[in-house]
């Protein structure tokens, strides 16, 4: 059964995966133990976790929690645990449209409403205010990406092929892969299977 791991998983139910890993092995891993993941590991710091183990990986909102010098490093982890045939998806906050509302002086407003509550352009800069009032200071935002300096960033981190778009709820996914795609058309039919 292929594997799909859920990095930076947080509590069980906290990100669900999409319908595509229907059926799939999904292995949580996060450095919080208090989440109860199957692996206790770092973005950073993979090495629990074999070479080419994943057959796919779900990385959702938890790249921001890095500080810049450590982005690559994960990236880097992440494609080593990659299949050679696998494919990784990030999301992150869409910090450039967050940008924009600040500018327009709606730093505070409230944007869209979240599982845990309504989220700000604040928020997607800093981290869940919510979340860090309650105490949960790891939740903290130490960086940002623009669709640009995402792709720059996975290709820094030697993924052959990447691709940036923008999703609904101000956020930016990445697909990366470890081999090149054969054709415009095999990238279609890839993000078109991944609900993209």
């Amino acid at each position: 059964m292929n594997a799909v791991y859920n990095l930076g998983c947080g509590p069980p139910g906290a990100t669900p995966l999409p319908r595509v890993f229907d059926g799939w092995r999904q292995v949580r891993v996060d450095i919080d133990p208090a989440v109860r993941p199957e692996i206790v590991a770092s973005l950073t710091d993979l090495s629990p976790i074999a070479s080419e183990a994943a057959a796919a990986i779900w990385a959702s909102h938890c790249l921001e929690h890095l500080y810049p010098h450590q982005v690559v490093t994960a990236l880097r982890e992440m494609r080593r645990i990659l299949r050679y045939d696998g494919v990784a998806q990030i999301l992150v906050p869409d910090i450039q449209t967050a940008a924009r509302l600040v500018a327009e002086d709606r730093m505070n407003e409230p944007l869209y409403e979240a599982d845990a509550g309504p989220v700000t352009a604040h928020d997607l800069f800093y981290g869940f205010g919510p979340d860090m009032a309650r105490g949960n200071l790891h939740m903290a935002h130490h960086c940002g990406f623009t669709p640009s300096t995402l792709l720059a960033l996975c290709q820094e981190a030697g993924f052959a092929c990447a691709a940036v778009m923008r999703r609904p709820g101000l956020e930016l996914v990445a697909v990366a892969v470890k081999r090149a795609w054969s054709s415009e058309a095999e990238r279609h039919t890839l993000f078109e299977h991944l609900g993209l």
